[in-house]
């Protein structure tokens, strides 16, 4: 991926609808594989580490695909707070991600991550919504989320900042299974894949209950990945950013003195 655009690149060509649907069926593959990966874990054994280890590793080989096959597409977001960052930190240059493509790629995200969880359940004949009584309320899960948010958003603008936005989909799918294991909440990092997982009462299901504080936690955690961006690399240079990826294709330069161009993200 990259600033300059070549004609035959979907991204010059993709139409908003199919950039939607994109993000509806790459967030639904995610959490078809989240769900039905636990599921498949807990029939096969009955050691918890076992099962998450299971879970953990469909997770990220699951993940990793997606970013590949659909990145060229829409970006490959699958996360409204990756949507949302994309456009709050585009919004001035007046090429980034639109308010319309937000509008289009959050409802798609959470429809598809709610059609994922279906379709797991199906697939191992389960009932094809049955709310998950799955309790997270706990304080130090939402912190755990918080955590999690805060890296997977530092991840992503970050890698552009040192030019190595090439490596997005190794690199997000490795520190999701990695996160899985250092976080108390074991890492959703999404409120579209949140929300998916409530009508699961399975092994990654979430109660209804808990998925608002969690998505209030993934909020305060994307808020402060983008912080932690901006103070670590400090601000791009300004160049043209892809409108439909979550991140800046080219490297960009880091202040490290005086004389550097003004910021593009706040």
């Amino acid at each position: 991926m990259g600033a300059s655009q070549d004609r035959e690149d979907p991204h010059a060509t993709a139409s908003l609808g199919r950039r939607a649907l994109a993000e509806a069926v790459g967030s639904a593959a995610l959490v078809a594989v989240v769900v039905g990966s636990g599921i498949q874990a807990t029939e096969l054994s009955r050691d918890v580490g076992v099962q998450l280890l299971a879970n953990s590793l469909a997770t990220v080989f699951g993940l990793g695909v997606l970013i590949l096959l659909l990145g060229p597409v829409s970006g490959a977001h699958f996360n409204p707070v990756v949507t949302l960052a994309a456009w709050f930190t585009s919004r001035r240059a007046g090429d980034g991600l639109t308010a319309r493509d937000t509008a289009a790629y959050v409802p798609a995200q959470i429809g598809g991550a709610v059609a994922g969880a279906m379709l797991a359940d199906a697939m191992f004949g389960k009932p094809l919504v049955h709310w998950s009584t799955h309790d997270r309320s706990a304080g130090h899960l939402l912190l755990g989320e918080t955590v999690a948010t805060a890296g997977l958003v530092l991840l992503i603008f970050g890698l552009p900042r040192v030019g190595r936005a090439n490596f997005t989909p190794i690199a997000v799918a490795s520190y999701i299974g990695a996160a899985y294991w250092f976080t108390s909440s074991t890492s959703f990092a999404n409120p579209a894949v949140t929300i998916g997982r409530t009508v699961t009462n399975t092994f990654a299901g979430i109660s209804p209950g808990s998925a608002a504080p969690f998505i209030v936690a993934q909020a305060v955690g994307a808020v402060a990945g983008l912080a932690l961006t901006a103070a670590l690399f400090g601000r791009p240079t300004p160049v043209r950013v892809d409108s439909r990826t979550s991140v800046q294709a080219d490297a960009q330069a880091v202040h490290d003195g005086p004389g550097l161009t003004a910021p593009t993200l706040p």
